[in-house]
C-alpha cells in the first residue's frame, strides 16, 4: 500500500534560495475529511487525483493518479472548499530535495517547506532558511488552508 512520510516547516522568507525549478499549482479538495482527503491538483498542463488517509505520526497512506488536465478542470467545479494556489520551488539542500511552497490568494504570505523521507526516523540536516516545524499542526495542511485560509488567522 503506498504511503508518504513527510515533514513540514515554516520558512524564513528572506533566506530561501530560488531553487532549480518552479511550477504554479492550483489544487482543490473534493473531501477535506482528515480521515480521507481527496485532492485534484493542476500544475501547468499536468493533473493528478490524490487520496490521502489519516496520519499516524508523520506517515499516511497516499494514492496518486495522473488524470487529463481537461478532466481536472472539470473536477475543480466539484470542490467543497476554496482553491489553494501556490508556486512550488524545488530546492536541494544538505543532500535532500525540499519542496518550498509560496502561497498566493487567500494564503498569501505563507511559505512552507516539505521534505519527504524514506523512514520516520530518517536523520537529515535542516537548511538555514528553515524556521519552525509545523508537521503536526493541522492548520498548515493544504486541505485546512482551503477551508481556513492563512489570511483569516
Amino acid at each position: 500500500m503506498p504511503f508518504e512520510i513527510e515533514r513540514k516547516f515554516l520558512v524564513k522568507k528572506d533566506l530561501v534560495p530560488l531553487g532549480k525549478s518552479s511550477k504554479r499549482i492550483v489544487q482543490v479538495y473534493l473531501s477535506t475529511d482528515p480521515d480521507r482527503t481527496v485532492r485534484v491538483r493542476l500544475a501547468d498542463d499536468q493533473a493528478w487525483l490524490t487520496i490521502k488517509g489519516s496520519a499516524r505520526g508523520i506517515v499516511r497512506h497516499e494514492f496518486e493518479y495522473p488524470v487529463p488536465a481537461a478532466d481536472a478542470r472539470q473536477l475543480i467545479n466539484l470542490a467543497v472548499s476554496a482553491p489553494v494556489e501556490k508556486v512550488r520551488r524545488e530546492i536541494h539542500a544538505n543532500g535532500k530535495k525540499w519542496e518550498v511552497d509560496f502561497f498566493e490568494g487567500a494564503n498569501e504570505g505563507l511559505v512552507l517547506a516539505e521534505i519527504e523521507l524514506s523512514t520516520e526516523d530518517e536523520v537529515f540536516t535542516l537548511p538555514d532558511w528553515v524556521e519552525e516545524e509545523v508537521t503536526g499542526d493541522k492548520r498548515y495542511h493544504n486541505s485546512q488552508l482551503s477551508v481556513h485560509p492563512y489570511s483569516k488567522w
